[in-house]
């Protein structure tokens, strides 16, 4: 259970970066090197390769060195444990935000028109 905890912090802080969100969703794609993925979010290769570096650490992405080149490769199970711990949370989600429509629903709306 600790350990589980301690992968789920490293997966919950690796992705409260926007870049390294980013780069999770370019590698959803295929796999790209780390100056791909540092050109369009315009850094530096190292400012890429240390946000890479928490990537890697957090079990969300594996890299393999092809002579120069360092390729990067999405390792998505991580993200299936993060998803189904948030998926707990999903039933309080959906009352409040249907207690907000109630409050605010299409009513609301009919009298602002």
């Amino acid at each position: 259970m600790v350990e589980q905890q301690i992968e789920m912090d490293g997966v919950f802080h690796a992705l409260a970066h926007g870049a390294r969100r980013e780069m999770v969703g370019r590698l959803a794609g295929g796999d790209l090197s780390i100056g791909e993925l540092a050109e369009p979010l315009a850094m530096s290769f190292a400012a890429a390769s240390k946000h890479v570096k928490v990537l890697e650490g957090a079990g969300l992405l594996r890299r393999s060195v092809e002579g120069r080149r360092h390729v990067c490769h999405l390792e998505a199970e991580p993200l299936a444990s993060a998803t189904a711990w948030l998926r707990h949370y999903e039933r309080f989600w959906s009352e409040r935000l249907d207690s907000l429509e109630e409050l605010f629903g299409p009513a609301h709306d009919e009298k602002e028109n």
